[in-house]
């Protein structure tokens, strides 16, 4: 379990974080949304002793990352993948790390073998590495210790789409066997797809949290008709507000009753209706963090 209090962090008169409060628990997913400069990556450090905490504390299964004896047999951390050793191979990375915790030496391979490096890849320089290959050397070095925790900042990031499958199952999986998991992604399509949690972040503020279901729940329904001008009309008439999403969609503030039943009395053809999922958490995202996006960056 992650647990965050009060958590602060200013720099002179500048406020990175401030006030973030947050759990991601034992057998979820939570996925870490905000955009460029929000406070994500300040409030993943705070939490692996990277970066202290002006006020308010974080701990990892009830102690504080720094207090931990042994850290990488409780924690997986990965930040950033280009910070490894450049001139190191990745086996010779990940010997390293098995070394430090007292761990067996198959350990390694067994890594490597989970994360899809081959025998002629990991004895390559990382600096030969495409971000991709980075990207699972990381994952290996961050569950090598066979933590109970992960902690990743942009995972998916270099991977092709079959990598990307492919650690949407090793991370689900880790969960499911009741592991905790914190998730840092621009690419919302996955977090929707992976996260059972969301914590969304701006101007280093916590502005939402909650299940994804539940948030999701909120964020209404998703209609497509022939006129919907005329839709977003009638909804307005009835109290319900709606902004639009492609080229004839409609995301409506209300479950997909309302919607049909009003669109029915409009007179109004109805070509797709259901409730919000990832058009629904872009949306919302948006929508929370308007005031902080940077042209529409999201990170």
């Amino acid at each position: 379990m992650i647990t965050l209090e009060s958590v602060t962090r200013t720099y002179g008169r500048f406020t990175a974080v401030d006030d973030v409060s947050f759990t991601a628990s034992p057998g979820r997913v939570t996925g870490f949304l905000g955009p460029n400069g929000a406070g994500k990556s300040t409030t993943m450090r705070i939490i692996v002793g990277l970066t202290h905490a002006t006020a308010g504390a974080a701990t990892v299964s009830g102690r504080r990352y720094v207090d931990l004896p042994n850290p990488g047999l409780e924690v997986g951390v990965l930040l950033d993948a280009s910070a490894q050793h450049a001139g190191r191979t990745g086996r010779e990375i990940l010997t390293i790390s098995q070394r430090f915790m007292g761990l067996p030496r198959a350990r390694v391979d067994e890594m490597l073998d989970l994360v899809g490096l081959s025998p002629e890849e990991s004895s390559r320089r990382v600096r030969d590495y495409s971000l991709g290959m980075r990207q699972r050397l990381g994952l290996a070095a961050a569950l090598i210790g066979d933590p109970t925790v992960l902690i990743l900042d942009e995972p998916a990031n270099g991977l092709d789409p079959a990598g990307i499958r492919w650690m949407r199952g090793l991370l689900r999986g880790f969960a499911d066997r009741g592991g905790t998991v914190l998730l840092s992604s621009h690419l919302l399509h996955e977090i929707e797809v992976i996260a059972d949690d969301l914590v969304v972040i701006g101007n280093g503020r916590i502005v939402a949290q909650g299940t994804k279901s539940d948030l999701l729940g909120a964020a209404g329904s998703m209609v497509r008709t022939s006129d919907r001008t005329t839709l977003a009309a009638a909804l307005m008439a009835d109290g319900v507000t709606s902004s639009y999403v492609g080229p004839d969609g409609l995301l409506a503030q209300a479950d997909a009753e309302h919607v049909g039943r009003t669109a029915f009395a409009a007179g109004l053809p109805v070509l797709e209706l259901r409730a919000a999922d990832g058009t629904g958490l872009e949306e919302m995202f948006l929508q929370l963090t308007a005031d902080t996006s940077r042209e529409g960056a999201l990170a």
